[in-house]
Formats: structure tokens, C-alpha cells, sequence
């Protein structure tokens, strides 16, 4: 049975309709807000795209699907999303998007593979997609965390705006955020693995970038898993390091653990996506036409990234399970334990 995180006396700051309203709050506060820092617009997405074109993304390469077929087409079979990240990219082409310009959309998802649901997960995903034009030369980790420090302020912001709306729910995100590598945790936490490792990080900084998922690190593990395909996880950086993407986490006292909100990076060129390729075993994919336009050079360079909607609500109104924020489908096991508890599910 998965974990279910239960605290001892937790009792929801806002009712669930008061609820609703600071989700819509919060929704439409983050992404103008985030448009205005980045420079974005929002664009329509799709909710499923054709099974074998390439487009859609596979995360770590082993979670099933949710597909249909469509009826007017016997030939044709759907896949629902997981996420956008090649989609974006070629939208951003497609639709005439300069350097230092970009687009973002609202990104709804069906993850039935899910490993476990619990407190955090869920088979539906809602996120912000984004993704930004860039220069060549901006092809370095300076620019990296320049985009994550933006993406931070306007965390801050908002979390002081939803203080002020709801003065019962207290600041707790420190001023900064800071960056570590994986190789960093690694050295210094080698006998504990990888989720151990970022609460450790999370609960000592507050707030913390962690750079370098998806590539191979000393011990020849990964961190954790990543499509070949969108984020650069094998570019050096420095001191020996390589990536140029990772995830933004946040310390949750509540959950009393690391929690992500955002996974992001600088985008694989034709040279990182081929190396990337052949380390996943995966070189059958450049036939696919995604890939033949990157590697022609028909993309542009770019940088991008997911933010969880409901999982930046879970965090600045202080709920204990996402399900307080989305609606889903759960265990009944689940439903049953939090109702007890006196947590309300969608």
C-alpha cells in the first residue's frame, strides 16, 4: 500500500468552496504573473495526439499510456499527453516565436502508470507548460538559473499576495533559492538515494534548484529518469559536472519532505540530442519527424519547463493531499482514510 500521510491535528485552513476561489486566485496570478517575467503567451494545446508521431513525451521512457482509437479513422490511434516539452518546442517554430520570446499553456495530463498515489500523486497532472526562444550563446548554466531566479521571484510574489488575501496562511519560502549539482548530494549523502537526498537539501536550504537530472552520475546511477529527447543532461558544465536542466523543490513542513514544483531545463541541440539517443538506446527515434527537424536545424534553441497548477495550490494554501485542489479518481482505501481524518477529496 502506497504511503499516505496522515498529520496528527491537521485540519484545512479554508473550506472547500473558499477553496475553490483561492485556487482560481492562485492560478490567475501565477500565470500572468509568469508571462509578464518570461515573456510569454499563452497558446491552445492539444489534450491527445496521434500514437508513433514523435511528439509526445515519454518521461522515463517505461510508463504506459492512455490511448483510443478515433472512430471516423480506423487507422488512426491516440495517445493522451504526459507533457508538451517537444510539442512547445515545435510550436515555437511553427508559429514564428524569436529569442527571448515565448509561449505557455495549460497542460492536462493522463499518468495511469502511476507508481503509487499518495499525498502527492495522482493519475491527473495539470501544469503549466512553457517554453522560451533563446540564442545559441545562451546555451550555458549562467542562463539556466538567471530563468529559475525568475520563475522564483514570482513564487515569492505570489506567496506574499496569497498572505495577503489569507492572512492565516503564513510566509515560509526563504529569500533565496539555491543551486546544488546531484553530483554535490551524491558526495555528501552517498548512502541514503536520491529522494532521501533532496529532503535532506530541501529542509536545510528551504528552496533549492538541483541541477543534472537525467545524466549518469559517479557512481553510475542517475538521479532520476529523463527523456532523451528535451532537456541537455549531458553538456559540461563545469568542474566536471554536466546538465543543463533540473528540478525546483521546496520544503513542505507539512509532508515534512522535499516537494517538487517544477521540472525544467535548456533543451537538447542536434549534437546533445544525438549523444542522448545513444546512451537511451534509442537512435531509432531520428527517423521520427520531431527529431529530423531538430537535427536539420528547423527548431529553435530553447528553454522550458513544467510547473504544477495543482501542486503549487496544494503548496501555498497548506493542503495535506492534492486531491484537496484537483479532482481525481482514488483507492478507496485512500478516500476512506482521508475522509476520517476530516479531509475532503474532490
Amino acid at each position: 500500500m502506497p504511503d499516505l500521510v496522515l498529520t496528527e491535528g491537521y485540519r484545512p485552513t479554508l473550506r472547500v468552496r473558499e477553496t475553490e476561489r483561492a485556487i482560481k486566485f492562485i492560478k490567475d496570478y501565477f500565470q500572468d504573473h509568469l508571462a509578464t517575467a518570461l515573456n510569454l503567451q499563452r497558446v491552445s494545446a492539444p489534450l491527445f495526439l496521434k500514437k508513433g508521431c514523435g511528439i509526445n513525451d515519454d518521461l522515463n521512457g517505461v510508463e504506459a499510456k492512455a490511448t483510443f482509437r478515433i472512430k471516423d479513422d480506423n487507422l488512426a490511434e491516440a495517445e493522451c499527453l504526459f507533457s508538451l516539452a517537444k510539442w512547445k518546442r515545435m510550436v515555437l517554430a511553427d508559429y514564428g516565436f524569436g529569442p527571448g520570446e515565448g509561449l505557455y499553456t495549460d497542460m492536462n495530463a493522463i499518468r495511469p502508470d502511476e507508481e503509487c498515489l499518495d499525498n502527492l500523486h495522482s493519475v491527473y497532472v495539470d501544469q503549466w507548460d512553457w517554453e522560451r526562444a533563446m540564442s545559441e550563446s545562451e546555451r550555458n548554466l549562467g542562463f539556466l538559473k538567471a530563468t529559475v531566479w525568475s520563475i522564483y521571484a514570482v513564487l515569492r510574489m505570489l506567496e506574499r499576495a496569497v498572505h495577503d488575501r489569507y492572512p492565516q496562511i503564513t510566509s515560509i519560502l526563504p529569500e533565496e533559492i539555491s543551486f546544488v549539482h546531484a553530483e554535490d548530494l551524491l558526495k555528501r549523502w552517498p548512502d541514503v538515494g536520491p529522494r532521501e537526498r533532496e529532503n535532506r537539501i530541501a529542509k536545510e536550504r528551504g528552496a533549492v534548484f538541483v541541477i543534472g537530472i537525467g545524466g549518469e552520475l559517479a557512481d553510475g546511477t542517475i538521479h532520476d529518469g529523463r527523456a532523451p529527447d528535451y532537456d541537455d543532461w549531458v553538456t559540461s558544465t563545469a568542474n566536471g559536472y554536466k546538465g543543463l536542466n533540473g528540478d525546483i523543490l521546496l520544503w513542505y513542513p507539512l509532508l515534512n519532505r522535499a516537494f517538487e514544483i517544477s521540472s525544467m531545463g535548456i533543451r537538447v541541440n542536434a549534437e546533445s540530442l544525438q549523444k542522448q539517443l545513444e546512451i537511451r538506446g534509442a537512435q531509432a527515434r531520428r527517423e521520427m519527424n520531431w527529431h529530423k527537424r531538430l537535427l536539420a536545424g528547423e527548431l529553435p534553441q530553447s528553454i522550458g519547463g513544467g510547473i504544477g497548477q495543482s501542486r503549487l495550490c496544494m503548496f501555498f494554501l497548506r493542503k495535506l493531499h492534492v486531491g484537496e485542489v484537483h479532482a481525481s479518481i482514488w483507492p478507496q482505501w485512500m478516500v476512506d482514510r482521508c475522509k476520517a481524518a476530516g479531509i475532503t477529496l474532490l
